[in-house]
């Protein structure tokens, strides 16, 4: 269960991918990578426990998006603040 579940998004070595892309993905796909679209669930049903993993590695990168876009707010904040 351990390498199925999502912890794998912490790990140094996992990529998110960049938001322009996924942008990209979801605007030609009308879903997230990696998650059944709702016609491929229409055909195929889902597996609850797989399904669960796959949106909780969802959440875990969206709170590893706002982390990065904080420390780049934070960043920002540096520069004006010396700017003036």
């Amino acid at each position: 269960l351990s390498s199925t579940w999502a912890d794998y998004v912490f790990a140094d070595d996992y990529k998110l991918k960049p938001l322009e892309e996924l942008g990209k993905y979801i605007k030609s796909n009308k879903h997230l990578p990696g998650v059944p679209s709702s016609d491929e669930v229409a055909t195929n049903g889902i597996e609850l426990g797989s399904m669960d993993a796959k949106l909780l590695e969802k959440i875990e990168e969206l709170h590893l998006y706002i982390l990065k876009q904080q420390k780049e707010i934070d960043e920002l904040k540096v520069l004006v603040l010396k700017a003036k």
